[in-house]
């Protein structure tokens, strides 16, 4: 796919403006210089095109600009982005007008040989456009924009268009498997990803909170129609609430994680064996939950532990699931980015929670599998009366969801609930997929399709 990126120096509204070219607030904006440090991409609809529109760092070449000690890095991954472009569109600030950064920016561009042109931002009404002339002076075409009041916007969008190489048969792809990479501060989400394409596509450094906003990252193995499609989401190190400043930079990459689970088709939940399963990791796999998201641990780092002779990955697994059972379903990977102990594996860990969470559940083999569980262990008594299951059904996929008409919901226990779950996984693997079920109350002849069924009486999650 066509790559179009927005490149200039801090503080010129790249944020601003790549958000209303994506019609969503993707890129974090927040009014601090050096902000932006990984390229943080979209695939977005231009005109008629659709391209993979990239937000890149501010590019300063002196670090008093931003104070930012990972600006040298920041720099490298413009520079990246600026390589791998259709078209680059130079941002800069229609108000300050020129300053050598710009200029240092636009020569660099031109050197690259790709199409650029320059959007002067932060011309908000017809009045400010003059302002925009005095960028003619580098030889590009000038387009007088406002990203905060969508104005030249739309002018923009057709001078990008136009200059974009001709479409190819092929540049709608099938869509991806979306997956979130989450965990705690310096767990090891961007080396995991940078492991993965062998590329160092994400900032990695030992400064915590290095990664800021949620980067979209595509991926696949394999090629032609056989190629499997991922778009991996790094996303920042998730703190607790009582550690972050409201008006903190960290407080908007906090809610750009949460957003990246609820858009996720799988989330890996690094951990980190050195420590275990802290509180904050909890904290995070009860997102998880909350979103009904397939998920996969991954247990990063694993070749430190096993240079102090924990070996044991059995134990070690057990050791998790006692402290996080909630997350029972979901399968263990022990891992190493620095060797690359089990990555391959990780990817297999994802295919298998991606198909369960999708797997479509047979209702004649699923009503089966309840019998024979209704009929090796009854179902307790509560107030002189037993839970009787009438029927089964699957009602939909990702998240898995499992509708049960029974005499009366108010029966049921939390211990038999979870009994029938064990059953219905032990029947139908369901490895890394949630399980909603819900109980509805019915009379025994008033099964879906049946004659005379009598209307429902009350519906409980379980």
């Amino acid at each position: 796919m066509n790559v179009v990126s927005l490149v200039g120096r801090p503080n010129t509204g790249k944020s601003a403006l790549f958000n209303r070219l994506a019609r969503k607030r993707v890129a974090i904006v927040f009014d601090q210089p050096g902000v932006t440090r990984d390229r943080v991409t979209r695939e977005v609809e231009l005109g008629s095109r659709r391209v993979m529109l990239v937000d890149t760092g501010g590019i300063a070449f002196d670090r008093g600009v931003t104070g930012d000690p990972l600006d040298s890095e920041t720099r490298g991954q413009a520079a990246l982005a600026v390589e791998d472009s259709a078209v680059c569109v130079v941002v800069v600030d229609a108000r300050e007008g020129i300053t050598p950064l710009d200029q240092e920016v636009v020569e660099r561009v031109r050197d690259s040989g790709v199409h650029c042109l320059v959007a002067a931002n932060k011309c908000d009404t017809a009045d400010d456009d003059w302002r925009a002339e005095e960028f003619a002076r580098f030889g590009l075409d000038v387009l007088p924009v406002s990203a905060e009041h969508s104005r030249g916007v739309e002018d923009l969008v057709q001078a990008v268009v136009s200059r974009l190489p001709p479409a190819e048969a092929d540049e709608s792809a099938a869509k991806p498997l979306r997956v979130a990479v989450v965990g705690r501060p310096n767990v090891g989400k961007s080396s995991y990803i940078n492991r993965l394409l062998n590329a160092p596509r994400v900032i990695v450094s030992e400064i915590a909170g290095t990664t800021r906003d949620a980067v979209e990252v595509p991926f696949a193995i394999g090629s032609g129609p056989e190629a499997r499609h991922y778009m991996l989401v790094d996303t920042a190190g998730m703190k607790p609430h009582t550690k972050m400043s409201k008006s903190s930079v960290d407080n908007f990459s906090l809610f750009r994680s949460e957003e990246a689970i609820e858009e996720a088709d799988v989330v890996v939940l690094l951990l980190d064996p050195t420590m275990g399963p802290t509180m904050q990791d909890k904290r995070i796999a009860g997102k998880i939950l909350d979103a009904k998201k397939a998920c996969v641990l991954m247990m990063n780092k694993w070749d430190l532990v096993a240079a102090d002779g924990i070996t044991d990955e059995k134990k070690a697994a057990e050791a998790v699931r006692t402290m996080m059972p909630f997350l029972a379903f979901a399968p263990i990977v022990f891992c190493s980015n620095k060797s690359g102990y089990n990555i391959r594996r990780t990817v297999d860990a994802i295919d298998r929670a991606a198909a369960s969470a999708g797997e479509r559940l047979p209702t004649g083999m699923l009503n089966r599998v309840i019998e024979t569980a209704a009929k090796r262990t009854l179902s307790p008594m509560v107030r002189g009366r037993r839970l009787k299951i009438y029927y089964a059904l699957q009602v939909s996929t990702n998240p898995q969801t499992i509708r049960f008409f029974v005499n009366d919901p108010k029966l049921v226990t939390p211990a038999y609930l979870a009994y029938l779950e064990r059953m219905i996984r032990a029947r139908f693997g369901l490895e890394g997929a949630p399980l909603r079920m819900f109980l509805k109350a019915r009379p025994r002849n008033g099964r879906p399709g049946a004659k005379g069924g009598a209307a429902p009486e009350a519906e409980a999650e379980a």
